[in-house]
């Protein structure tokens, strides 16, 4: 094999690697919208940066997940207590480019962190009845 079948080689398996990460990325996104309590969410946790991902419910948590990753590890987790809504708002013009289409802004707070999650209405309904039906800190036990 000479020089260039060497090449050939090298990209065609370089090739098959990039196929191989994009259908785990896609098997992943699959089983983890299967799964209920979930929805397609942007995290921003500094103005004007935006990550795609998925947001998943926990007993006792929020788990982000990013979009275009393998890893099965949250990229960020919030716990259900320390979970504020300051509130909601439509996206601005220029923020729309950046979001899913219909989504809506929610303006969080965890343990004094300050965070924007753009998520649909409904999204953001199921997430507010999910925080406000959590037991108090100190009060009681949950089930």
């Amino acid at each position: 094999m000479g020089d260039s079948g060497i090449v050939f080689a090298v990209l065609a398996g370089a090739l098959l690697l990039v196929f191989l990460f994009l259908g785990a990325m896609a098997v992943r996104r699959f089983q983890l919208r299967r799964e209920l309590g979930t929805f397609d969410a942007s995290l921003s946790t500094r103005p004007g940066h935006w990550t795609m991902g998925i947001c998943r419910y926990q007993e006792d948590s929020l788990e982000f997940l990013r979009l275009f990753s393998v890893s099965w590890v949250p990229a960020k987790t919030y716990v259900r207590s320390d979970l504020t809504i300051l509130g909601w708002r439509e996206p601005e013009e220029f923020e729309r480019a950046r979001l899913l289409p219909g989504s809506v802004m929610v303006q969080l707070q965890c343990r004094g962190e300050d965070f924007n999650v753009a998520m649909k209405y409904g999204a953001y309904n199921g997430l507010s009845a999910w925080i406000e039906a959590g037991p108090a800190v100190g009060v009681g036990i949950w089930r």
